[in-house]
């Protein structure tokens, strides 16, 4: 009202609501500016040579486990040095992708280490996924390469179709064996911090999912600007819970090994089960978690029936909206005070996470909402309205994220990563780009952020980031559907997929179907 009775009044012609300005030139230096300096400059360094650094120092520290295997800090390097030359062999160039089909193992880190190694971008295939989902995936990257192991074998041979590139089993395959264990020389290779460490698809809102392409330069600094935050250091124990074809597992992989801490890779069957994975958080010690909150709330309850008391300094939130209110029965149990439990806003195009929450007893009991926090100090966040304008304190708005985390675009997608990838009008610096995010959210008056939901069909559920029109598209392209409607039902932290559809004209639907 400040603005529109003054132009109400005033003898001019008719103005458009959606031009006034919304805020005070205080309220917008506040907003654009204040909240929104950033001060961590970003390190030129690639992933592989902090690696190495923590190699150095430490070569016979634990930096693996997986069930009865453990592997040191030297002989990692060793294995991924020799994987990587023999990449380098087949032609591997900065820039160029390798799609890592692999089940959890120690040979899933090798080969990411391998490939980044040998100047790569590695693109993660998860073999539980649907064999169409990966067959497009592999057509879309154009890997030059492709790896796998074990029982991942059978079902990238159902999605390679006709593509040519070279496949390497890392059980089978004697002649990178042999080659030198000694590190690559990165210069030579011409690797820069500004080339591609990953692309991860992402779900498709037409059916197609879409690679979100993510440089060195977007993790390292990720690590860098959060370092005042957590103290990650090599008495640090992670666990590798999730798919590798999901970015939490980012955020996990690199936490460990960048830090010279220890990696557990947490088995597919242990993660199903919220029991023997509290069990193997107490038994190896494990210090920094990393959960959605859905899954974080099965393990409270397997925590309940389990006395034996953990080791854990610190849980990171991630991949889903919390309830805080969820959090009661940890806060109510002793043996859980000396953890600190961080809520963690985060999108795969700004590189896993972009806010930070600190989260405490009293919030469980006297928040509503999902709070967010706020941003990490090398991001900048604009909450705008349809216009891209700043809406007030405590408006909604949609959530816009500029800065060092923002990833180069989508592959092979020009048109939509023009729609999602915008020039940052707010910093007047050319190259300064925001990402659309779609989702809504609102500042409060002490700059803290309140998450809101989405703008669009998207949802996320157990972390997975879900388009529902992708899942209609595919139900559609059933010979016996006519119409399909895909809806998210159920409360927080226990959600689930319902279809709704009509049979296509002539086709008959049997109950027991």
């Amino acid at each position: 009202m400040r603005e529109i009775e003054p132009a109400m009044k005033a003898k001019k012609k008719t103005r458009r609501i959606g031009k006034l300005e919304l805020l005070t030139a205080e309220e917008r230096q506040r907003i654009l500016v204040d909240w929104n300096q950033t001060s961590h400059p970003l390190p030129e360094v690639v992933l592989t040579a902090l690696f190495e650094a923590q190699v150095e120092g430490s070569p016979e520290s634990t930096a693996l486990v997986y069930e009865e295997e453990r592997v040191s800090y030297g002989e990692l390097n060793r294995r991924a040095n020799r994987l990587a030359h023999e990449l380098v062999a087949l032609g591997v160039r900065p820039d160029d992708r390798v799609a890592i089909c692999v089940e959890r193992s120690v040979e899933m880190v090798v080969a990411l280490l391998g490939v980044l190694k040998a100047g790569g971008a590695y693109v993660p295939l998860d073999p539980a996924y649907p064999v169409d989902r990966l067959s497009y995936m592999l057509a879309d990257s154009g890997p030059v390469a492709v790896l796998t192991h074990g029982a991942a074998r059978g079902t990238l041979e159902q999605a390679l179709g006709e593509l040519k590139a070279p496949v390497l089993d890392l059980d089978l395959e004697a002649s990178w064996r042999s080659r030198p264990e000694t590190n690559p020389d990165a210069q030579a290779l011409g690797l820069r911090s500004s080339h591609l460490a990953y692309v991860i698809y992402t779900s498709g809102s037409t059916g197609t999912p879409k690679g979100v392409m993510v440089e060195h330069r977007n993790v390292v600094r990720l690590f860098h600007a959060t370092t005042d935050w957590f103290h990650f250091n090599a008495t640090d124990v992670w666990t590798l819970f999730h798919s590798f074809a999901f970015d939490f597992s980012v955020w996990e992989i690199w936490g460990a090994l960048l830090h010279g801490g220890r990696l557990i890779v947490v088995p597919q069957i242990v993660t199903r089960s919220p029991r023997q994975f509290y069990e193997l958080l107490c038994s190896q010690h494990v210090t920094i978690l990393n959960q959605t909150p859905s899954a974080f709330r099965q393990l409270i309850a397997a925590q309940e029936e389990n006395p034996v008391q953990h080791s854990l300094r610190c849980v990171v939130f991630g991949g889903e909206a919390l309830n805080v209110s969820l959090l009661k029965p940890w806060y109510e149990r002793a043996q859980n005070q000396a953890c600190l439990l961080i809520n963690m806003y985060g999108i795969t195009e700004t590189t896993v996470h972009v806010t930070y929450r600190e989260l405490t007893a009293l919030d469980a009991v006297s928040l509503t909402g999902s709070p967010i926090g706020r941003r990490i100090p090398d991001l900048r966040i604009y909450i705008l309205d349809e216009q891209r304008k700043p809406v007030p304190i405590g408006m909604s708005g949609e959530l816009y994220v500029g800065g060092a985390g923002v990833a180069r675009g989508y592959l092979n997608r020009p048109e939509l990563t023009a729609e999602r990838f915008l020039d940052d009008p707010f910093t007047g610096k050319s190259g300064d780009r925001l990402y659309k995010t779609g989702d809504l959210a609102r500042y409060l008056s002490d700059g803290n952020i309140e998450y809101l939901g989405r703008n669009d069909f998207q949802v996320k559920i157990r972390g997975f980031r879900i388009e529902l029109g992708e899942i209609e598209s595919l139900l559609c392209q059933h010979g016996g559907v006519g119409e399909a409607v895909v809806v998210a039902r159920g409360e927080d932290g226990d959600k689930r997929l319902v279809a709704y559809y009509t049979a296509a004209v002539g086709a008959s639907v049997e109950v027991e179907s």
